[in-house]
């Protein structure tokens, strides 16, 4: 009693509940405990891994729902946080940390390689038709014939050209990376060294022409540099038709399906390597696919076991005598019984949407009847409000316990409590009452389950993809090819199917030939 007494003057602002569920506790150890899946594949597939930049921790999940210890129950409980806490962990998942740490590294070191490289070569590429200028004016100065008025405007064309691919490459090349690939981008690796070679052989050009002859034509040596300069925007407009220009046109259809529930999208791609087309995928995946909700496969998986389940037949005769009717007997009955299974499904079916639609009903009511209490005061009438002035949060807590115990029961009866905690349904309630929205648009959320990208990022982001291919990651799509898009839960199972051809053909009508007769008949009814 002194406990509960306690507990509620602490909360005074709020309705509490007594008890404590350790359905939540249980739910979190099986977390814990649940040993990584093993990777399967032939050994015709070849398995690569994509994998995210490692900007969150490394636990990532799992360590961020251990730790949050979310209780099902915070509409009828209070959690009591106290100064100890026990955690476990297994050696499966010691190996796997392990594992994932390793890879991280080597997945590091070698983006970090690619964009030194990248940016070695690109100083270097701004770098030459500078010094293409300025070396002759610091070794033989005094041999070199007067610069005129041709060359100083080149000085203005070079300047103003070496802007413009600066912001171009800028534009182009230096931007936040989305995921790491494990192959490399094979138009973007032939750029380079397209671009590698090409400076090369004009420094070669230059050496042995000018440096060593000493060419006093210094308005030559400015339209060198000048047409060096004007083959490298060419390179640029080459990368932009080969890098984003090329895929822009739809040329593949892909069906993308979910393997655990069957949640398939269709989605229109151009010229792209399998990897990259992936990773497409991967994008389109969080933004249009609803997030995964392992609990609504559980009914169903129970459901199948509980009519699996064989008849026990026990034999008061002794053993071997009527064996044959006692096969025929179990025979019989498992076919009534999967007969009587669809009724069954039937019955469950319709009973759980009864009770979804009626704690649907009684949350609306509630949410309602909470944002009566609410009301934005105008300018003019914050002076002379005759209640107390909150902020949206605390206006958000002082009408969230009204509405807290039909929530919770609505959304342990679609199994989403696992996406919802306290915290995020307080924030999100803030926000609808500072921005001044409905009770309607504050249900949306609850009510029909979105994008993946809604939820928090903890609960639904695996840093980790896998994908499976027969072809090479860096061929490009061609029609019939299927790849495997794998993390710890589900896998998307990718179908390629190229357009077809289109032939349209034209059919001329006449305007003339839109002519129509009335014809009437001469009997009519009396």
């Amino acid at each position: 009693m002194s406990a509960a007494m306690d507990t509620e003057s602490t909360y005074s602002g709020y309705s509490h509940y007594s008890g404590h569920s350790k359905k939540a506790h249980r739910q979190g150890s099986r977390d814990r405990h649940k040993s990584p899946r093993s990777k399967d594949g032939s050994r015709s597939e070849k398995s690569v891994t994509i994998q995210t930049p490692p900007a969150e921790p490394l636990l990532g999940n799992d360590a961020s729902r251990a730790e949050e210890g979310q209780d099902d129950n915070w509409g009828e409980t209070t959690t009591a946080i106290t100064g100890t806490s026990e955690h476990s962990i297994s050696q499966e998942d010691i190996a796997r940390i392990s594992k994932d740490l390793e890879d991280s590294v080597g997945l590091d070191c070698k983006r970090y390689l690619g964009l030194t490289v990248a940016a070695v070569l690109g100083l270097l590429v701004f770098l030459t038709p500078i010094a293409f200028i300025l070396l002759p004016q610091i070794l033989w100065r005094d041999d070199l014939e007067p610069c005129g008025t041709v060359c100083e405007g080149l000085f203005i064309s070079v300047a103003f050209k070496l802007l413009i691919l600066l912001i171009g490459t800028w534009a182009l090349f230096f931007r936040q990376p989305k995921a790491d690939l494990p192959r490399v981008f094979v138009f973007r690796a032939l750029l380079l060294v397209l671009i590698f070679l090409f400076v090369f052989s004009y420094w070669l050009f230059y050496g042995v022409r000018i440096l060593d002859s000493k060419d006093t034509n210094y308005q030559g040596i400015v339209q060198y540099a000048v047409s060096l300069v004007d083959a490298l925007l060419f390179i640029h407009y080459l990368a932009i038709v080969l890098l984003e220009l090329r895929q822009l046109q739809p040329t593949f259809t892909v069906k993308v399906v979910r393997s655990t529930d069957g949640e398939s999208r269709y989605y229109s791609l151009g010229h792209l390597s399998i990897q990259r087309a992936a990773l497409v995928v991967l994008e389109n995946y969080y933004r249009d696919f609803t997030v995964y909700n392992p609990a609504l496969l559980t009914a169903s998986k129970s459901r199948a076991a509980k009519h699996m389940a064989g008849l026990k037949v026990y034999n008061v005769d002794g053993p071997g005598n009527n064996a044959s009717g006692q096969s025929r007997a179990m025979i019989a009955a498992a076919a009534r019984r999967r007969d009587s299974s669809h009724n069954e499904l039937y019955y469950e079916e319709a009973d759980h949407e009864r009770r979804v639609k009626k704690r649907r009903a009684r949350l609306v009511v509630a949410v309602e009847e909470a944002f009566t209490h609410i009301k934005r005061l105008q300018a003019e009438e914050q002076q002379k409000a005759p209640g107390e002035m909150m902020d949206p949060r605390e206006a958000a807590q002082a009408i969230f316990p009204s509405m807290a115990r039909a929530l919770q029961k609505y959304l342990r009866t679609t199994r989403q409590q696992q996406y919802h905690s306290m915290e995020s349904i307080l924030q999100h309630l803030s926000f609808c009452i500072t921005n001044n929205m409905t009770p309607k648009a504050f249900l949306e959320r609850y009510l029909n389950p979105g994008p993946t990208l809604q939820y928090d990022r903890d609960r639904w982001f695996s840093k980790q993809w896998t994908l499976v291919s027969e072809e090479a990651v860096t061929s490009g799509l061609q029609d019939g090819v299927v790849f495997v898009l794998k993390c710890l839960d589900f896998s998307l199972v990718v179908n390629v199917k190229k357009i077809p051809f289109i032939k349209l053909s034209e059919e001329f009508i006449d305007p003339k030939s839109h002519k129509f007769v009335l014809r009437l008949q001469s009997e009519t009814s009396v």
